[in-house]
């Protein structure tokens, strides 16, 4: 395994983004250039829709990333990213195959891979937790979490600090539920991709039960020590759960990582 070179905007990083990602890490340790927020505005005419210090931020977050730094743009000009002097490969999705960055690549003495369009579809399927897994362990949150962001990746990070984190998401029929029509966004196998896609998370799952506790299947199988939640996701149901099952229940503020905006799926869907 080298080490290979991959370089963009990630700007709103979707899930074809991540599954990308994953396919570069089978190729080697990925170490990412992301564009400053000028080089973002230069190629698309807009200014991106999240700054630069976010989106290095999201992409370190992520486990298939082992390094990012801002570096770089698209255009022809000093700005252009410059190949990682220490990588073995450079490499794009086929979308972004163009002779320029080919040539780049050679002029580096680098391989140029592309990863095929056909090989990026679809989600790994998550197996549900196991049950009598053992003595409790870990934390555990739950939510939809439909448009994943940086104040989701610091939810994460911040309960991680407990032990290990398992996440259960919202199956989409109980999102639909408590949310009504229009809710989710996103289908149940790619929110609990992208949520599992953190490395702060050590397993994620969808939720088989109904209401505030649709995860009481999986609490009882994973038997985490805590359960954290976020101001706006306390529930008396969930405290109730906690209390009578010997589960310690934790209310964190929702506050952004400094220097970052507070964001919520809700301000990003536009509702």
């Amino acid at each position: 395994m080298g080490r290979v070179f991959v370089s963009g905007s990630f700007d709103d990083l979707r899930s074809r983004e991540i599954r990308f990602l994953e396919a570069a890490s089978r190729l080697g340790s990925v170490h990412a250039h992301v564009w400053p927020d000028a080089a973002v505005a230069d190629a698309t005419g807009r200014p991106p829709k999240f700054p630069q210090a976010e989106r290095l931020y999201v992409l370190q977050s992520l486990r298939w990333v082992a390094s990012a730094s801002v570096s770089g743009g698209p255009g022809d000009d000093e700005s252009s990213p410059r190949p990682d002097p220490a990588a073995d490969a450079w490499v794009v999705d086929e979308p972004a195959d163009d002779a320029r960055q080919r040539s780049r690549a050679a002029a580096a003495g680098l391989r140029f891979r592309v990863i095929p369009s056909r090989e990026l579809p679809g989600f790994p399927a998550a197996a549900p937790p196991s049950p009598n897994m053992g003595a409790p362990r870990g934390a555990l949150v739950t939510g939809c979490f439909d448009w994943l962001h940086s104040g989701h990746v610091r939810f994460f990070e911040e309960v991680s600090a407990f032990g290990p984190l398992y996440v259960v998401v919202g199956s989409d029929a109980n999102v639909r539920l408590l949310k009504g029509d229009g809710h989710p966004m996103f289908p149940q196998e790619e929110r609990c991709y992208m949520a599992g896609s953190v490395r702060f998370v050590a397993g994620s799952f969808v939720s088989t039960g109904s209401g505030w506790m649709d995860a009481e299947p999986e609490i009882r199988a994973l038997r985490p020590e805590i359960y954290a939640v976020n101001e706006d996701g306390d529930k008396p149901e969930k405290r109730d759960f906690c209390r009578d099952n010997g589960i310690r229940y934790v209310v964190l503020r929702r506050v952004p990582r400094p220097g970052l905006p507070a964001r919520t799926s809700t301000d990003l869907r536009g509702d």
